[in-house]
């Protein structure tokens, strides 16, 4: 007995389908009610039960049988709707609004076959936050959370809808550009760059503002999602090496120009 796909409605109305003959062209004048009602219904088999056994038990039998395979219908749906939450929450970072590391490598692996597959640039960013220790221990970890939620955000709002946002691990996030290559990347990195280092980071009464050094790897054929966040990681300390050479020298210039200029020697006649 095929129940499959029915609810308890339909099965009430599969006792009275019209008879075959109404639907090949048969006259049904002679079976129509006196009233004028309408063309008379099959009630001779209700899922396959002849007229003969579909007594009134059977029938409650019937659609008992139907009304359980509602609930568990119902029940499925829920439970559906249950899986996809926590998968959802199996793919998001605990504390930042982007994908945990798990879903962000997944994705990448993904974005990466389609680049070698159809010839599509995309490109991997890899941003560290700068300083955060140096956050954390003047300010508290609490100060250092608000600064890594900012740079989340931050990168999450600047981005299209088909680049991904992920947090690799502590200070340390990454950004899939779709239909990206090393030139557009390097811009759109900038980018997020400049409005991260612009967003001032409210905190107790404080207010301090972030900087993020970046790393750009564009994919290529052969690449990995564990060889790709290597390059780009690589890159991205090179960056801050650059980033750290640069502020001392500005420290050294500051310091030179703001000292008393130095002493002539002096001739001393005997």
């Amino acid at each position: 007995m095929k129940i499959g796909g029915y609810s308890a409605q339909t099965a009430v109305r599969a006792a009275d389908r019209v008879r075959p003959g109404a639907r090949t062209g048969r006259s049904t004048d002679a079976a129509a009610p006196a009233s004028g009602a309408g063309p008379a219904v099959e009630v001779s088999d209700f899922f396959g039960v002849p007229e003969g056994e579909l007594t009134p038990k059977v029938r409650e039998a019937l659609m008992g049988l139907m009304d359980e395979v509602d609930s568990l219908r119902r029940e499925l749906q829920i439970a559906k709707g249950k899986i996809e939450g926590l998968e959802e929450l199996a793919d998001r970072d605990p504390l930042m609004p982007v994908a945990n590391r798990r879903a962000f490598v997944r994705e990448m692996s993904r974005m990466m076959s389609y680049t070698e597959r159809y010839g599509v640039p995309s490109s991997l960013v890899f941003f560290d936050v700068n300083g955060l220790k140096q956050i954390n221990d003047s300010l508290g970890h609490a100060a250092g959370d608000k600064a890594l939620l900012a740079v989340a955000t931050t990168l999450g709002e600047q981005i299209r809808d088909t680049d991904i946002v992920g947090r690799i691990g502590g200070d340390e996030f990454g950004v899939i550009l779709a239909q990206a290559d090393e030139d557009v990347a390097r811009v759109k990195a900038q980018q997020l760059v400049d409005a991260i280092k612009a967003l001032p980071v409210a905190f107790d009464g404080t207010t301090f503002h972030v900087d993020v050094a970046h790393g750009i790897f564009p994919f290529g054929k052969g690449d990995t999602t564990t060889s790709a966040l290597a390059e780009a990681d690589r890159r991205m300390y090179d960056r801050k090496r650059e980033m750290k050479a640069a502020a001392a020298e500005d420290s050294s210039d500051d310091a030179s120009a703001g000292s008393d200029p130095p002493a002539q020697p002096r001739t001393v006649t005997a």
